[in-house]
């Protein structure tokens, strides 16, 4: 059976916080064979030292993972709890004992599929339908269709995250790295359930597009975008659209979804006068849009309901998970750092996991932003 553990430490030395991590490994008698590392950005610079070390301490020859702003886990010992890691080094780690052949680690690519080496190749083509965490590097303007084609050569499903760092965009794919999207595929072996987290909760039903330039929703229904967007928001909103734009956005239903997923993007403009919308995302008519509320209760009660689904999708206690969340969550929405894992552990209680927050976040074949994606391992 496969085997995981999980550890983190904080430590403004990154030696003393690789070494706090290695002799919880050192301790144990599983054959890890693959790792995941997440630091601080704090630790950037050091990241290159930390996987040497840790490699030479615990045996891992493999690893992947990469920097955030901010850094999650939830430790197998109790005594090591939960945590959040924001503005101070720290690091997360987690190890699972995987047969060799049930993983393949993802060097960098940074324009097409192709670029990645032909025993990398070779495995995807004999292994068939795979799952893949992936990290991508937010300067490479090609790493959405990265995405989108490593998903569709590999007949696979995406999970992971953008890299955020107020210094070094630095992952790991068996040696630190940077400038596209690298990682790890697993093979079928690997039993996992995924859910998607939007932090919102939809106004009313939805429209359809029936006028429009380039970003600028003109009609909707038949009518001003505006006569039917106030409608939609209430007689509170109404009364004081400045307070609009960041609290209500655009939500676009994803073409061909069986979940009723959907891509949300920002209101950037109202003109009031012309009765106009304009929001973060090209559109053309014909397209259905409807309106979503972001706050820290709307996050709260959907990310409550989406674990809750999932939980019930899985049917038998997870042995580890992960979880990717955007930059733009976590204290900056919620006010308090924790929030986020203490609703995790509220439906997943004893679950070891590990992730950190991103620029971008990925699940299937898309980059979204201002989402929470959990990965539940069986």
């Amino acid at each position: 059976m496969t085997s995981f553990k999980v550890v983190h430490s904080e430590a403004e030395d990154w030696v003393q916080a690789a070494k706090k991590c290695a002799d919880e490994f050192c301790q144990s008698n599983d054959a890890y064979t693959l790792g995941f590392i997440y630091v601080t950005d704090n630790l950037a610079e050091n990241l290159a030292s930390i996987l040497t070390y840790l490699r030479k301490e615990t045996g891992i020859q493999h690893w992947v993972g990469s920097v955030g702003v901010g850094i999650c886990a939830v430790a197998s010992n109790n005594r090591y709890g939960s945590a959040e890691y924001f503005d101070q080094g720290a690091m997360a780690v987690m190890a699972m004992a995987l047969p060799t052949n049930a993983f393949q680690v993802l060097p960098t690519i940074e324009s097409k599929f192709e670029e990645l080496p032909s025993e990398t190749l070779n495995w995807i083509d004999e292994s068939g339908s795979l799952f893949g965490v992936v990290h991508g590097d937010p300067a490479n303007v090609l790493v959405p269709s990265l995405i989108e084609e490593l998903t569709a050569k590999t007949s696979g499903f995406l999970v992971g995250g953008l890299t955020s760092s107020r210094t070094q965009s630095y992952q790991v794919a068996d040696q630190v790295t940077s400038g596209g999207l690298s990682g790890v595929m697993f093979s079928p072996s690997l039993e996992v359930v995924t859910c998607l987290s939007q932090g919102c909760v939809p106004l009313e039903g939805s429209h359809l597009i029936s006028d429009c330039i380039d970003n600028i929703v003109i009609g909707l229904d038949g009518r001003a975008a505006l006569e039917v967007f106030k409608e939609d928001i209430g007689e509170e909103l109404v009364a004081d659209l400045a307070q609009v734009p960041g609290l209500v956005h655009a939500a676009l239903p994803i073409e061909g979804s069986d979940t009723g997923d959907y891509l949300v993007r920002p209101l950037v403009g109202i003109d009031d006068e012309r009765g106009w919308l304009a929001i973060g995302e090209h559109v053309e008519t014909g397209q259905r849009i409807f309106f979503v509320r972001r706050d820290p209760l709307s996050a709260e009660i959907d990310m409550r309901n989406r674990l809750e689904n999932l939980k019930k999708r899985f049917g038998k206690k997870p042995r580890a998970a992960l979880y990717y969340t955007c930059v733009g969550r976590g204290p900056s929405m919620f006010g308090i750092e924790g929030h986020e894992l203490s609703i995790i552990e509220d439906v997943f209680s004893d679950v070891p996991l590990i992730g950190f927050f991103g620029n971008g976040e990925i699940s299937y074949n898309r980059l979204y932003g201002y989402t929470g994606v959990l990965t539940l391992i069986a």
